[in-house]
């Protein structure tokens, strides 16, 4: 007799369809899919997909907003054995062209709004046998695109089942690339051990439930967007997928009308926030608020408390090449503020120095993740993987070495100083702009701090500072008055040589702060 196949990613959404199908499982533009009509599209679209030659370990890459469509057609492409590229909908023309070339889709699909983004370069590449397109498009628009149909043609079939299962848990499920803020996009290779296993750890740590509604106003080709919809699916529960956090009004209407119970965001988003007049919103199903992205400032988590009194505040960091790594426990907000937290369960992390020795705590080092969620590597990249993966403890197994300096106090909590190709030599000291920007931050008037090193004569480089004020004040801060308010609160090397207050900061496509853009701009 057979054993049961070991479980894989879209199993989730077969198992949760079969314990309530008749349940919505996703609202997005006012359109309310039932977890029925979720498997019954995606398994149509599988089989398209390998009606068309889509095979096992084909790219598959989905361009689109966070749509209805785009959610299909994740749950579609694993279905057919394939790998999901999720690429982000912002992404300009030349970029989109180094994307496809570097994963060789066998598959795109897109969506129609888009078009004048991707027909150039879905038609010189030369891997893709389908272009499926969802929304309206002209007709003469879709027979210029290589093999091309609406998205009606890819779900027109009608199949109670998925397509022939080929792949096993070591199978690649996802190529997610980063942001390339800092340099050139790199494609994360990621197996369905890999997301499942960073899936359950999270959602353990938040306690996600079957009866909760978890909002995600963050892009699905982000993977801290896309596990929000991995864990509602896997629990059973309702995702209300907002295209963006840019109407955080409209955003707001639907967390009171959904009665939403999970409310994952970024620094930004709570920024912006936290600016609003809250009053008047209905925040009371709020049972928890998660960040993650880049570090949140301690007077920000402290807001958020105050803003949904009734949840647990999640501080949490991690990176692409594992998912997570850390969480602050919610009862640990008070004690230890500034900390990003412990490991997540199932994972193991250290502090090595520069030779690759373990330092104790409160000794500043590279970090190292050990665990199911590490990534297979990059994309078509080696050397750069091996810069990243590196022998473990044990023999025969690979760790990641993050790239990002921390430190860990005696009793295991993380602390983020800052990515290591960040750290700035002034005057022959070391500088975090971490801690430069917390200094910023705690200045009254001033709203947002981003700080770079800058190429300098006599110091080798010089702390800048780029600071968003707030402009509603009746006198805003002053560069000057920011300088000496500086000098009180840090050491006279780190005090930033240069000053420019800025009306925002530039932003990569997931709202994280472009420092790159900062330097060159």
């Amino acid at each position: 007799m057979m054993n049961d196949p070991v479980p894989l990613l879209h199993d989730y959404l077969v198992h949760s369809t079969r314990r309530n199908g008749a349940k919505v499982a996703l609202v997005c533009d006012g359109q309310r899919v039932t977890y029925d009509q979720l498997e019954a599209r995606s398994n149509s679209v599988a089989h398209h997909l390998v009606e068309a030659g889509v095979g096992r370990g084909d790219r598959v890459v989905i361009f689109a907003d966070n749509t209805v469509e785009a959610a299909v057609s994740f749950w579609a492409v694993l279905k057919a054995n394939a790998i999901v590229c999720l690429i982000n909908p912002l992404t300009k023309r030349d970029k989109l062209c180094y994307l496809l070339d570097d994963c060789q889709p066998a598959a795109l699909i897109a969506q129609a709004r888009l078009y004048e983004t991707f027909h150039q370069p879905a038609n010189h590449c030369p891997s893709l046998h389908r272009v499926i397109v969802s929304g309206t498009i002209d007709d003469t628009d879709l027979n210029a695109l290589p093999h091309a149909v609406g998205w009606s043609v890819a779900t027109a079939s009608t199949h109670n089942t998925a397509p022939a299962r080929r792949c096993i848990d070591i199978d690649l499920a996802a190529i997610v690339y980063t942001s390339g803020s800092t340099g050139e996009p790199k494609g994360v290779m990621l197996t369905h051990r890999n997301m499942m296993t960073a899936c359950t750890s999270i959602a353990s740590y938040l306690d996600v439930r079957e009866d909760e509604v978890i909002l995600n106003a963050l892009p699905l080709a982000f993977d801290y967007g896309l596990y929000q919809m991995i864990m509602a699916v896997r629990s059973g529960a309702r995702l209300v997928l907002e295209r963006s956090f840019a109407y955080p009004a409209e955003v707001l209407r639907h967390i009171a009308e959904e009665r939403v119970t999970g409310f994952p965001g970024v620094p930004t988003m709570f920024s912006t926030l936290l600016q609003l007049d809250l009053k008047s919103c209905d925040l009371s199903s709020i049972r928890y608020v998660t960040s993650t992205g880049a570090a949140l400032p301690v007077q920000h988590l402290r807001q958020l408390r105050d803003t949904f009194p009734g949840a647990r505040i999640y501080s949490m960091y991690g990176l692409t090449e594992c998912k997570r790594c850390t969480y602050l426990p919610p009862e640990d907000l008070d004690r230890k503020p500034s900390s990003v937290g412990i490991a997540i369960p199932n994972t193991e992390m250290w502090i090595v120095d520069e030779r690759g020795q373990r330092v104790g705590p409160g000794v500043a080092g590279q970090l190292v993740i050990r665990g199911a969620t590490v990534m297979k590597g990059y994309w078509r990249k080696p050397e750069a993987t091996a810069r990243r993966l590196k022998p473990g403890p044990l023999p025969g197994e690979q760790v990641l070495y993050t790239g990002d300096y921390c430190e860990m106090d005696a009793e295991g909590y993380l602390y983020f100083i800052s990515r290591s190709d960040e750290i700035i030599k002034s005057r022959g000291e070391k500088v975090a702009p971490k801690e430069v920007e917390s200094a910023l931050l705690d200045i009254p008037g001033i709203r947002e701090a981003a700080v770079v090193g800058v190429p300098d004569e006599l110091l080798g480089h010089a702390v800048k500072a780029f600071v968003v004020v707030d402009v509603d004040q009746e006198q805003p801060i002053s560069e000057k008055q920011i300088k000496q308010e500086c000098q009180k609160r840090l050491e006279s090397f780190m005090v930033p040589k240069y000053i420019v207050i800025v009306p925002e900061l530039a932003r990569t496509n997931v709202g994280k702060i472009n420092k790159r853009e900062l330097i060159t701009g």
